[in-house]
C-alpha cells in the first residue's frame, strides 16, 4: 500500500461516531442488477423519518424539470471543484491554474484566495476536487485533491479570509498520498460524507490492472479520516479502499438514506451511476456496464459514451442529476431506492457545452459548471462559467 501521512490523533468524539455509523452499514434497498441480484448502497442509523417509521417515502415524479435561472459567473478556467461556504458564496477551483476562487453568488464577483503550491497540471490532472471541512466553521480548512509531479494527493489548507486577495490559502498540509497519477484516469473528486468521514474517487490512471488490485489506490473509492488514515468500519482492514474495480469515478453523492452513489466513465460502451455497497466489486475492466458475473455490482443505470462521461452528480429529493462531459447535458435519474424509479431524462444537451460539476443549492436548485476550456482546442481560455438551475 502506498504510503499515506504521518499519523495524526482524531478527535474521540469522532472515533466514537464513525464506528456507531460504519458499524450499522448495510447494503440499502435492491439495485438493478442482473436478475436475483441486489445492487445495494451504504445506510447509516441515520435515515430520513419515512424510514425510521417504516412507510415508503414518497417517490420523485416520472417526469421532472431543469430550468437555467441565471449566469452566476463567467471568465472561469477549467473550472472542477465546487464547494459551498457557509453563507451560501462558492469556491472553485481550476484544475490547469491551480487556482481557489471564492464567487459571490449575489454579483458573480471572483476574488482569487490563491495558487495551491505542489500542483502539477497535465493532460486530466491538475487541481480537481476540493470540499470543506465538517468543522469549517471553526477551523477554516479546505481540502483539495490534486495531481503532484508524482502522485494523486489530498491535502487541507487553512483559508484566512482576512488576509489579502491572493495570499489566503495556508501552504498545503499532505493528508494523504500515494494515489496513481496518469496523463488520464486521475479521478478527482472529494466529498465528506454524513458519518464524517472523507471520501475520494480516484481512476485508474490508464493502467486497467489496478482497479482488480486491492492494494493499489487506483480505480477505487477510498474512505479515510480527515487525518487521512483508514476510516473505522472499512470493509478491508488496515486498507481506505471502501470499494474497487473503477475505471475513473468523478462523482459522488449521498441520497437522504445516506447512501452513497458515484458516476464513472466507461471506455467505449458504457458510462455508468453506482450505489455503492462497502466493499463492492463494480468490475473494470472485467465488465463495463451490466454484466451477469454475480461477482460484479451491476449499474443502477448506464449510458452509451457520446450520451454522458458522467463527471459530478448531486442529489436533490429523491433524484440524481449528473453532468455530462462528452454528453454536454445533465441527467436526471428519479430513484426508487437504489433502484431507477423511471428512465433517466436528459436536460440542457448541447446549450452551454461540457459540463462538469453539479452540486445541490437548496430550494430545488443546483449550481452547475461547464467544462469547455479543457486545452483540448476548445473555446478560449476564461470561457467557463457557473449556471443556477431550478430543477424539479
Amino acid at each position: 500500500m502506498p504510503a499515506t501521512a504521518p499519523h495524526r490523533t482524531a478527535s474521540a468524539v469522532l472515533t466514537v461516531t464513525a464506528l456507531l455509523l460504519a458499524a450499522a452499514c448495510s447494503s440499502g434497498d435492491g439495485g438493478t442488477g442482473a436478475p436475483g441480484r441486489s445492487s445495494g448502497g451504504s445506510t447509516s442509523p441515520a435515515s430520513s423519518s419515512a424510514a425510521a417509521s417504516g412507510t415508503a417515502a414518497p417517490l420523485p415524479p416520472a417526469k421532472g424539470s431543469a430550468r437555467v435561472l441565471r449566469t452566476v459567473t463567467t471568465g472561469l478556467t477549467t473550472p472542477w471543484g465546487l464547494a459551498v461556504l457557509p453563507g451560501g458564496d462558492l469556491l472553485v477551483s481550476s484544475r490547469d491554474d491551480g487556482t481557489i476562487t471564492r464567487v459571490d453568488v449575489r454579483t458573480g464577483g471572483k476574488t482569487v484566495l490563491g495558487t495551491v503550491s505542489g500542483v502539477f497540471a497535465a493532460g486530466e490532472g491538475g487541481l480537481l476536487g476540493i470540499a470543506l471541512s465538517p468543522s469549517y466553521a471553526s477551523d477554516h480548512m479546505i481540502y483539495a485533491y490534486f495531481t503532484s509531479a508524482s502522485d494523486n494527493r489530498i491535502v487541507r489548507m487553512l483559508h484566512d479570509g482576512k488576509k489579502p486577495a491572493g495570499e489566503q490559502l495556508g501552504a498545503p498540509d499532505t493528508v494523504f498520498k500515494g494515489i496513481p497519477k496518469g496523463a488520464i484516469h486521475n479521478g478527482g473528486r472529494i466529498a465528506f460524507g454524513p458519518d464524517g468521514m472523507l471520501y475520494a474517487g480516484t481512476g485508474e490512471s490508464g493502467r486497467r490492472g489496478l482497479a482488480q488490485d486491492r492494494k493499489s489506490l487506483g480505480g477505487k473509492i477510498l474512505r479515510i479520516t480527515p487525518e487521512g488514515e483508514p476510516a473505522p468500519g472499512d470493509p478491508f482492514p488496515g486498507s481506505p479502499v471502501y470499494s474497487y474495480g473503477h475505471r475513473n469515478v468523478q462523482g459522488l453523492a449521498w441520497d437522504s438514506r445516506q447512501r452513497l452513489f458515484a458516476s464513472e466513465f466507461g471506455q467505449d460502451t458504457w458510462d455508468e451511476l453506482n450505489a455503492i455497497k462497502p466493499g463492492g466489486n463494480y468490475g473494470w475492466p472485467e465488465a463495463e456496464g451490466r454484466s451477469t458475473n454475480p461477482a460484479y455490482r451491476n449499474p443502477v443505470t448506464q449510458w452509451h459514451t457520446d450520451e454522458a462521461s458522467p463527471s459530478g452528480i448531486a442529489y436533490v429529493d429523491g433524484v440524481i442529476w449528473v453532468a455530462a462531459l462528452k454528453g454536454r447535458r445533465l441527467w436526471r435519474v428519479p430513484l426508487d431506492g437504489t433502484r431507477p424509479a423511471a428512465a433517466p431524462q436528459s436536460f440542457l444537451q448541447g446549450a452551454y457545452g461540457r459540463l462538469r460539476t453539479v452540486v445541490a443549492a437548496g430550494g430545488g436548485r443546483l449550481w452547475l459548471t461547464t467544462s469547455n476550456t479543457d486545452g483540448r482546442g476548445t473555446p478560449a481560455k476564461g470561457d467557463d462559467r457557473i449556471l443556477e438551475v431550478q430543477v424539479r
